[in-house]
């Protein structure tokens, strides 16, 4: 257990990928990275998933104070694909209704880009974890409720697992932390590359 309690830092604003971690053992501190999403593209979703987390981790890995503490700093960002595009937060309550409606009955593809830099030794590793997700039928009336309650705005795709809409969602292929916001199985490889156990961040 060579690095016991090194310094975590999650660069991502997420309250659900801040409890996911959380659940797993682990305490990062948060450091919000402040990003520009729109003005980094791709040519794929997957890989428009994991530019955004590279770039959120290594703005934050960037920082003085966090290269001091040799901190390992975990960037993440997720994106819905369906018919081949990127669909992330929408942007305001039409949005949020239009996108539900035309989901409903079909089936996405939940990207998440992961990265984790070493401030210590400048290296870093990334990858992408995929989900298929399963949307079920919720009627009009209920995808008007269900945006009403806000949570579609600040949420990838319009929809999340572990709140208002898990409902309306009937099945998926895959991690479901990776839907939520963070693969902690990819995770612990992303460390791994990188030579450290997951277990030796354990509080």
């Amino acid at each position: 257990m060579t690095d016991q309690r090194r310094r975590l830092v999650l660069a991502s604003a997420s309250p659900a990928r801040l409890n996911l971690l959380r659940q797993a053992g682990l305490a990062p501190e948060v450091i919000v990275s402040g990003v520009d999403e729109d003005a980094v593209s791709a040519p794929t979703p997957a890989e428009l998933a994991l530019a955004l987390a590279e770039a959120k981790a290594s703005v934050v890995a960037a920082k003085a104070d966090v290269i001091r503490s040799g901190a390992l700093v975990v960037g993440c960002d997720s994106v819905l694909e369906l018919d081949g595009r990127a669909l992330g937060k929408p942007a305001d309550a039409e949005e949020a209704l239009a996108r539900w409606k035309s989901m409903r009955g079909r089936a996405g593809v939940l990207q998440t880009g992961h990265c984790v830099y070493d401030t210590a030794t400048g290296h870093y590793a990334s990858a992408t974890a995929s989900t298929v997700v399963r949307f079920g039928s919720p009627t009009d009336e209920e995808i008007a409720v269900y945006v009403e309650s806000g949570e579609p705005l600040h949420v990838a795709g319009a929809f999340t697992l572990d709140g208002r809409s898990a409902p309306f969602i009937d099945s998926i292929d895959g991690d479901h932390g990776n839907v939520i916001g963070l693969s902690l199985p990819l995770l612990r490889k992303l460390l791994r590359e990188l030579g450290h156990e997951i277990t030796d961040l354990w509080t």
